[in-house]
């Protein structure tokens, strides 16, 4: 990008634009409006946005929406983000970032020399102008284009309070869980060679993929393997097969996950083989461990209790986590707590602190908070397909004597179907008015963020507003994570006709 005069200047008025070619014409941009020029940034997609908007990009860890300006102007897109190179980054009212192929120069031009009577009576069909004048160095016009009417046609700005995403607000509403939802224990589970092991959800902090990268720590125990870090914490990582007692793996599939976890008030990550579900156990599902197995002193003598699922056809031994440890590395855990830097408290408040499930859709992630998610678990081999059912609804399946909607996430937001089904996952998900599940690619997160890590969204359509609650900005992972509202993952009509389908289902049942 160069600087240079369109005509000889007066020095008494004038203006500075940034000029870019697109489709064949020159434009420009005020240059009070152009914050910077950056190159085209990775942008976390909203589903059921207009064409034009192209995603959510992070920049130095602000949230702002990338806008492609072929589609604003109604030009034949083809491909407009792999066509598009630069991010022009402006502040119109609104912070933004104009996607286009190429930035031409900031020039100087004369107040006189812009015309505006001329530019209204050439505007093509989409164009909406402030005025054009003619550059001398190309000699060809250049319009000027009016941002915010562009902008304001295609979406509907809306001043909206900012939505609460704490302090359980988070698509329950204010109606209370079942009797037997709220007396149920919330359990994480996962596999350890082959066998299924769970730990109370409330114990667990998050729950994130295992890393690429872990610095191996010297003269250590072979259950230790290594540290990372966690968003600028260093995380020791433990593996809980070494913990068990069970044999290393033989290799890595890249499905192991982390189980953050404060042991005794120092934080440490347990490496399992790979997460399996979230799960509601009633108590009556669960035993306590038998005197003949609780007396043994090895491995057995780390299960708190078991979970039997599936009329019994599933086990699930649920761990105590102070008993995973040898009493001196309890004791020595605690020490390095008190006296290496971490903190034997959270630094921020349960209230101040946000947890969310993570699920994939394609290469996108989406969060759900978890005091809306009842389980996660396998999607079901049977689910009975019915007729005259909304295009979105897979069908549904009896979850122990519930018939339960089952939505295909894809399918709502107008994805193609994925030929990648081994980790689809069944996520259970309860708002005020319905109870339903939703087939999602895969749940790769228990995200455990500060309140301060979720922005509100851009409110640039209705649509995002209503569908999109916060955006988790992780900028030095760089990822960006929409927060979903569980309320509103169906249209108003959507749900009419889900209210009908349940109610006609109660009534046959």
């Amino acid at each position: 990008m160069r600087e240079q005069a369109a005509a000889p200047v007066d020095t008494a008025a004038v203006r500075r634009f940034l000029t870019f070619p697109l489709g064949g014409t020159l434009y420009a941009l005020p240059a009070e409006y152009v914050l910077e020029v950056i190159h085209i940034p990775a942008v976390a997609r909203v589903p059921h946005s207009p064409p034009s908007l192209l995603g959510i990009a992070n920049l130095r860890g602000a949230v702002l929406p990338l806008v492609s300006l072929r589609e604003l102007l109604g030009l034949d897109a083809g491909s407009a983000a792999a066509a598009a190179t630069k991010a022009i980054v402006l502040d119109a009212g609104t912070h933004l970032a104009l996607a286009v192929e190429s930035v031409d120069a900031l020039v100087a031009v004369a107040e006189d020399r812009i015309e505006v009577r001329e530019s209204e009576l050439s505007a093509a069909h989409g164009e909406h102008l402030r005025g054009a004048f003619r550059s001398e160095s190309h000699d060809a016009v250049v319009k000027i284009l009016d941002i915010r009417k562009l902008l304001g046609v295609a979406f509907a700005q809306q001043a909206r309070a900012p939505r609460q995403l704490r302090g359980g607000k988070s698509g329950v509403g204010d109606t209370q869980r079942s009797a037997a939802a709220d007396a149920a224990t919330m359990l994480v589970t996962f596999e350890v060679a082959g066998q299924e092991f769970a730990l109370d959800l409330a114990a667990v902090q998050e729950i994130l993929p295992a890393p690429a990268v872990v610095m191996a720590v010297p003269r250590t125990e072979a259950v230790v393997l290594g540290v990372t870090t966690v968003r600028d914490r260093l995380l020791p990582l433990l593996s809980l097969r070494g913990l068990l007692g069970f044999p290393p793996a033989a290799g890595s599939d890249g499905r192991e996950k982390v189980v953050v976890m404060k042991i005794n008030g120092a934080q440490v990550g347990l490496v399992a083989d790979r997460a399996r579900a979230i799960l509601a156990a009633p108590p009556s599902a669960i035993d306590a461990v038998p005197p003949v197995l609780a007396a043994r002193t090895g491995g057995e003598a780390r299960l708190k209790a078991i979970y039997r699922g599936e009329e019994g056809r599933r086990l699930v031994s649920i761990l105590m986590p102070e008993q995973l440890f040898r009493e001196d590395v309890m004791r020595r855990l605690g020490h390095d707590a008190q006296n290496e830097g971490t903190p034997a408290t959270p630094t921020e408040s349960p209230q101040e602190q946000q947890t969310f499930l993570v699920f994939r859709l394609g290469e996108d992630e989406f969060a759900l908070p978890i005091d809306a998610v009842d389980e996660v678990g396998e999607v079901p081999a049977q689910i009975t397909r019915l007729p005259k059912t909304p295009k979105f609804l897979e069908g549904v399946v009896n979850l122990r004597g519930e018939v339960l909607p089952v939505v295909d996430q894809r399918r709502r937001f107008d994805m193609p179907a994925s030929s990648e089904t081994e980790r689809r996952r069944l996520v259970v998900v309860r708002t005020e008015l319905h109870r339903a599940g939703l087939i999602v690619d895969s749940v790769s997160d228990v995200l455990r963020v500060s309140g301060s890590a979720v922005e509100a969204p851009p409110a640039l359509t209705d649509e995002i507003a209503r569908l999109v609650r916060g955006v988790i900005n992780l900028e030095q992972a760089q990822r960006i994570v929409l927060v979903l509202d569980p309320a509103e993952l169906l249209t108003a009509a959507e749900r009419g006709r889900l209210d009908a389908f349940q109610k006609a289902s109660r009534a046959n049942a």
